[in-house]
């Protein structure tokens, strides 16, 4: 299944964004910590290439701490980038943020020439949660779901700082299948663009491969070279009592259980991909993407063909 959740007012976001990317000094792209690759927006580096960008590896604290210096050193090898980690509810990493800002635009910053940062990243990755910290009042609206921030806003984080903050927004299509299921598991995708048994058995599928005394731990199921992710969300439904008439597991139940328990860290610090990995997922899905354009294009090729040759003899007869 391709997951895919693209709400209208992303659009208008797009838009905005590439109007406002004229007048910006440096971009701020929040990443979740779990999935930094899945949750890096490819239309908001496309948007955004022109100016110097600080990666913010949010909600470090939910994520393995080993992975995410992995990351770290990936995006700080790339060119006129750097990349931090924090927890947006946490003041003092927050304040790391302007710093951060004034090494990528060292002559920003004065009332003369302010500094004018743009902050964005997918829905649900804590814009909000860190703006309020950074403000030191609730600036903006936050919830545990997507989509929560509809529009643009102007924040004034001090004198010769001005930070604008815009809704979260995904890309039109997710051509990494993984990515997609990531991003569900995580909550940036809306719970009616995919099926929650699906993903988590997805997510149980990476779990077991990378941390699966995590699962024995939280669920007290026995994981040996034989569990999959069926017999592990089967195993999970019965030990929580998600069992119907007849002894059956109730799978939704299951998996609903599995996806909360992972997006509040229930099972431990837990990160799903690595940058090698996510790299391998990328290019896998970039060449599976050019082969569906291929054919996408003969398919309309042989199209106007063959109304050519129609349309040709009723354009005679008309003469």
């Amino acid at each position: 299944m391709a997951i895919q959740w693209f709400p209208g007012h992303m659009y208008l976001t797009q838009k905005a964004i590439s109007e406002r990317i004229k007048e910006i000094d440096v971009v701020i792209e929040l990443l979740d910590a779990r999935l930094p690759g899945s949750s890096a927006n490819p239309k908001l580096a496309e948007l955004t290439a022109s100016r110097p960008t600080l990666k913010v590896l949010n909600k470090q604290d939910l994520a393995d701490p080993l992975v995410t210096q992995l990351w770290l050193a990936h995006y700080n090898a790339l060119p006129s980038t750097r990349a931090i980690e924090l927890d947006a509810s946490e003041t003092a990493p927050a304040r790391k943020l302007i710093d951060a800002c004034h090494a990528l635009a060292p002559l920003r910053g004065s009332m003369v020439k302010p500094m004018r940062v743009l902050i964005c990243g997918i829905p649900n990755v804590g814009k909000s949660t860190l703006i309020n910290t950074l403000t030191g009042k609730r600036a903006t609206k936050t919830g545990d779901e997507a989509g929560i921030t509809k529009i643009e806003q102007r924040i004034v984080l001090a004198d010769g700082f001005y930070l604008w903050d815009t809704p979260g927004m995904l890309w039109p299509r997710i051509i990494v299948a993984q990515s997609g299921y990531n991003l569900a598991a995580s909550g940036a995708i809306g719970r009616n663009a995919f099926s929650e048994e699906e993903v988590a058995l997805e997510l149980l599928n990476l779990l077991i491969k990378k941390y699966p005394a995590a699962l024995t731990d939280r669920y007290k199921v026995n994981i040996t070279p034989e569990s999959t992710d069926e017999t592990v969300l089967e195993d999970i439904g019965r030990k929580r009592g998600a069992v119907l008439p007849k002894g059956r597991i109730n799978l939704q139940k299951a998996a609903e259980i599995v996806i909360y328990e992972f997006r509040q860290s229930a099972l431990g610090r837990i990160t799903l991909e690595t940058p090698d990995e996510f790299a391998g997922w990328l290019a896998a899905g970039q060449l599976l993407d050019a082969e569906r354009q291929v054919k996408k294009d003969a398919i309309e090729m042989a199209r106007l063909i063959k109304f050519k040759k129609i349309a040709r003899p009723e354009k005679l007869r008309g003469a």
